[in-house]
């Protein structure tokens, strides 16, 4: 009788391997990188090298001393990524220390603590960012503007990010803020204030289209979320606004497009199956719009995604029929 061996997602074919996808996404996001870094200057940079080094060490000291593997899984570039989301998911003015520990919850809590990857039920990056979110809500939520490349690490002249004008004027109807919007061209090229992944959706969307045509991964999940916020953001346009403004805000600013290419994609905490990806999708999109439109927080995208992985267990037994099986009673 032969024997198979199975092993944990992500489940790799074709020649390829962890780690070269890997570093496909990362190259994916060195664009919008770039841009951050000439917004934010040496807090963009300082941000991410302090995410990825504390991602690194604590995967290998966890790895070394506590699980005692032989195999280092730090080769793989998984903690290099998780890294590098986490810090996109950042005010570039962040305090170090705070980042350290967004990266240790993120790697020790997030991945570690499942038996690292391939076996993790929720995304990483955001499970770090979350904590961080919840317990140092002050320091998350004070969005540096951008002042160009020169601009020192703890100095960044701060402000409220699109977003939150947005929110404002969905509960109160209040117009008198849309002067505070920056014009959509400057939305999409990165001229505005918020995280690092947050500044330039042209960026983070070349990107993304180069990991779906070099079949890193699909357009399921991408596609169904930004049609989801469009189609409720186009029934839900507040009162006064136009349409297609609105849409366009929605869609541009956030980390909607950060979240839709680059997060809501990982392969081992979104479904196997294009149906249960496109539902995984939907399901970010709506609670993405309720909790922007009626939520305590003007971005919701982090617990969208966090609340989807918990569903994947259930949308991966979407699956056709094999032929010949016959259906439960």
């Amino acid at each position: 009788m032969k024997n198979y061996i199975t092993t944990p997602a992500p489940h790799v074919h074709s020649g390829d391997s962890v780690r070269r996808n890997m570093l496909l996404v990362i190259l994916a996001l060195l664009p919008a990188y770039a841009v951050s870094v000439y917004e934010f200057g040496w807090g963009a940079l300082i941000t991410a090298v302090i995410s990825v080094a504390a991602c690194v060490g604590a995967e290998w000291l966890i790895s070394r001393f506590i699980l005692k593997e032989e195999k280092q899984s730090i080769g793989d570039l998984s903690a290099v990524l998780t890294g590098l989301l986490l810090a996109f998911n950042l005010p570039s003015s962040i305090d170090w220390w705070i980042v350290v520990i967004g990266a240790l919850v993120a790697i020790g809590v997030g991945k570690m603590t499942y038996g690292g990857i391939g076996q993790n039920l929720f995304n990483p990056a955001l499970v770090g960012r979350v904590f961080l979110l919840i317990s140092f809500p002050a320091q998350m939520t004070t969005w540096p503007l951008p002042q160009g490349f020169n601009t020192a690490y703890v100095d960044a002249q701060t402000g409220a990010t699109p977003l939150y004008y947005l929110k404002h004027i969905a509960k109160t109807g209040d117009l008198s803020v849309l002067n505070q919007l920056p014009e959509l061209k400057d939305a999409l090229l990165g001229a505005m204030g918020g995280s690092l992944g947050e500044v330039c959706a042209l960026a983070l969307i070349i990107g993304g289209l180069f990991l779906i045509c070099t079949r890193v991964i699909t357009w399921h999940i991408p596609v169904s979320i930004i049609a989801t916020v469009a189609l409720f953001a186009w029934i839900g346009t507040p009162a006064g606004m136009d349409s297609c403004s609105y849409v366009g805000y929605e869609l541009l600013t956030g980390g909607l497009m950060l979240g839709a290419f680059f997060m809501a994609t990982d392969y081992v905490t979104s479904p196997m199956t294009a149906w249960g990806k496109i539902i995984f999708g939907i399901g970010i999109g709506l609670i993405v719009m309720v909790i922007r439109t009626w939520g305590a927080y003007p971005e919701g995208m982090s617990f969208a995604i966090l609340i989807m992985n918990a569903c994947v267990p259930l949308l991966n037994k979407l699956r056709p029929r094999r032929f010949g099986e016959k259906k439960k009673a």
